[in-house]
């Protein structure tokens, strides 16, 4: 085990942190009394879905932005989002004021695409899915000379989002495993290389599980392909995991590899179930692609004394970027 992948390093991780404080805040944890009753370890809860944006996207955004050079941000930037990462690059562009173009395809969720315009930037609606909507704004970028920021596959994206993984290490005392949304790949490869460079020399290593919608499992079938695949689109709560990672992914596939111990799958009901259960019991609003780790957890998916796991285990909620009374009509779905 190292501490870099495929041009990323802790000490990556370590910059980013510095580089984007100033523009996004720690995110804080809560203990799950519930859940760590089923798994009989302490299980804490890290608040993502609090960002101001509603995602974890904003770290990899200010990251990215931050590390453009002024030139290149006053031209402007241009991101392809199924919604949280556009959300999140049109928030921070707002703050470092800045223009942005956000391209989302045609299934973007109502809440999210609001949310990118009500920051000023310019939304495109067009394509059918996640990847027609790559395409356009590739075109777009290279017709006004805009720079991209990449929802996951990108050095700086990954680093940003890895600076969750240093405060969990913080605000968790004897970590023992930590669980995270796997799309792109850049939430739990960055989460990985960061828990997993720490500990380097030092603490135990913290056991890394990516948790993934049956319908939305790009990056598990390119992991067992050896290479990037693409998947047919399938119609998932979590639609902001759907999409593939890139046929020419170069950097997020390698730190999922690296750094992520194991995968597990949910279904759609599993899904319903995880969001239900975080609105009802903790009064958390959490969006699909959000509530897949704790998906894992309530259908038993995740570790347990039994199976090794010897003290408190984390699991990311991503985003809350959905009308909570679509939640609430899950009871009856």
């Amino acid at each position: 085990m190292t501490s870099a992948t495929a041009g990323v390093s802790y000490a990556d991780v370590e910059r980013a942190r510095e580089r984007i404080a100033g523009l996004v805040d720690p995110s804080p944890v809560i203990r799950s009394p519930e859940l760590s009753d089923r798994l009989g370890v302490p299980v804490w809860l890290k608040l993502e879905s609090l960002q101001p944006p509603g995602s974890f996207k904003v770290r990899g955004a200010a990251s990215k932005i931050l590390a453009l050079t002024p030139g290149q941000r006053r031209g402007g930037v241009i991101a392809c989002s199924g919604g949280n990462h556009g959300a999140s690059v049109a928030y921070i562009a707002r703050r470092l004021g800045i223009p942005a173009t956000i391209c989302v395809p045609e299934t973007v969720d109502p809440v999210k695409l609001r949310s990118i315009q009500a920051s000023g930037a310019e939304a495109i609606v067009e394509g059918p899915t996640y990847d027609d909507a790559v395409e356009v704004a590739r075109r777009i970028q290279r017709e006004r000379g805009l720079s991209f920021v990449h929802p996951f596959d990108d050095p700086d994206v990954i680093a940003g989002q890895g600076t969750i993984g240093l405060e969990l290490a913080e605000q968790v005392p004897g970590l023992a495993a930590a669980v995270a949304a796997v799309s792109g790949g850049g939430l739990i490869g960055g989460l990985g290389l960061a828990l997993k460079g720490r500990a380097l020399g030092g603490p135990a290593p913290v056991r890394v599980i990516g948790a993934s919608a049956q319908n939305a499992a790009a990056m598990v079938a390119s992991l067992q392909a050896g290479h990037p695949v693409d998947i047919p689109y399938q119609d998932t709560l979590a639609e902001v995991l759907g999409g593939g990672i890139g046929l020419d992914n170069q950097w997020s596939m390698a730190a999922v590899r690296d750094f992520v111990d194991e995968h597990v799958l949910v279904s759609e009901a599993e899904i319903a179930a995880a969001m239900l259960f975080l609105l009802g019991t903790h009064r958390l609003v959490a969006e699909g692609g959000g509530a897949v780790g704790v998906a894992a957890a309530l259908a038993g998916r995740l570790p347990v004394p039994a199976t090794g796991l010897d003290g408190p285990l984390a699991i990311v909620v991503s985003g809350g970027n959905v009308d909570p009374a679509a939640i609430w009509a899950l009871r009856t779905s």
